[in-house]
């Protein structure tokens, strides 16, 4: 018995047989911009030809290869299918957004733009998270003399350049200056609190010459330590 193919099944079989180059489209979601999505789209499909966007067979057989490679860059981003689907339909749904080639354009392009949504606020997400633990373990590490910028990015497993930059971008400081706003604060809870000598203090808040402590307390707080202690005690 023969069996007669469904538009379905002939885009199955021309499947089994070659697939659409999707990589551009891999590579602009990993690293595009949100406002490049539309010319993205356009470029992607000048190279399929008018004659594949003017078929729907063709239009669906590209946008199933597409729908899949969004589809898996989404799941790495932790993406459940239910939210996937919510934006984008599900796979047999998907001809009633293809009725024409502007439609499908649209179509991709909306796709497109969501996903890289979804990119930086898993990104944005991540970024706020490596600069808590690296906040954590210098309000925890503050008092030692070797905590510099090197030592705390290998604590969160970057680079020294890299965790620089997004330390200030992600606390609005740059790490020298948060790491000195610590010690300092640590240093006048000190001044205040306790008979400790100066020396004691500057050693307790990770500095190895009370001198050089000293210009940095003042510097900060316009009073030497002895003067901000005489102040706070009078």
């Amino acid at each position: 018995m023969t069996r007669t193919l469904t538009g379905f099944d002939t885009i199955q079989a021309e499947r089994d047989v070659s697939r659409v180059d999707t990589s551009s489209i891999e590579r602009f979601l990993e690293s595009g911009r949100r406002e490049d999505c539309r010319s993205t789209v356009e470029e992607f499909f000048a190279g399929e030809g008018s004659s594949a966007m003017d078929s729907l067979i063709m239009r669906l057989y590209i946008t199933i290869d597409i729908y899949v490679c969004a589809r898996a860059f989404t799941r790495r981003l932790g993406i459940s299918t239910d939210e996937f689907t919510k934006e984008f339909d599900i796979v047999d749904n998907l001809p009633k957004n293809l009725a024409t080639a502007e439609d499908t354009k649209e179509y991709f392009t909306r796709m497109f733009y969501k996903c890289i949504c979804w990119r930086m606020e898993r990104c944005k997400s991540e970024s706020v998270a490596v600069i808590c633990k690296a906040q954590n373990y210098i309000q925890s590490n503050y008092d030692k003399d070797g905590i510099c910028l090197r030592s705390v990015a290998s604590e969160v497993g970057l680079s020294p350049a890299y965790f620089s930059a997004l330390f200030k971008r992600e606390s609005g400081v740059n790490f020298i200056d948060y790491l000195t706003d610590v010690r300092m604060d640590k240093a006048k809870e000190l001044l205040c609190c306790t008979s400790m000598q100066v020396s004691q203090i500057a050693a307790r808040v990770g500095f190895s010459d009370y001198r050089y402590f000293g210009r940095i307390f003042k510097k900060t707080t316009g009073m030497t330590p002895v003067e901000f202690q005489q102040k706070q005690n009078s």
